[in-house]
């Protein structure tokens, strides 16, 4: 079963993916504002920092490929489960809604 481990790991992969994205997207701005510059420095960095893009823009799709299988392994987890208890999972459901109904109530 789906761990609260697995989540709290998932999450974060899913921080990092968010954030990895607006480091690309940031550097790629960066590249685009100095297109028009000169100089051997400038230039070298540039073909440096484009490398670096392609290799994590590639590390970047193998995690978001993970947290997608990772994701379509606790739904097939959790349907199986549903399945093979479903008088449990009616009584989990009807628990978690009478706790919303509670708390809803309380405000």
């Amino acid at each position: 079963m789906y761990s609260e481990v697995d989540e709290v790991a998932d999450a974060s992969k899913e921080k990092l993916v968010a954030d990895f994205k607006v480091v690309v997207a940031d550097a790629e701005a960066l590249l685009r504002a100095t297109a028009n510059d000169a100089g051997e420095k400038v230039v070298a960095a540039r073909e440096k920092i484009q490398s670096s893009l392609v290799e994590a823009k590639v590390q970047l799709a193998r995690a978001e490929a993970a947290i997608i299988d990772k994701t379509r392994q606790a739904a097939r987890a959790t349907d199986r489960y549903v399945h093979d208890n479903p008088w449990k999972a009616v009584g989990i459901s009807a628990c978690v809604g009478l706790v919303i109904g509670v708390l809803i109530v309380r405000r």
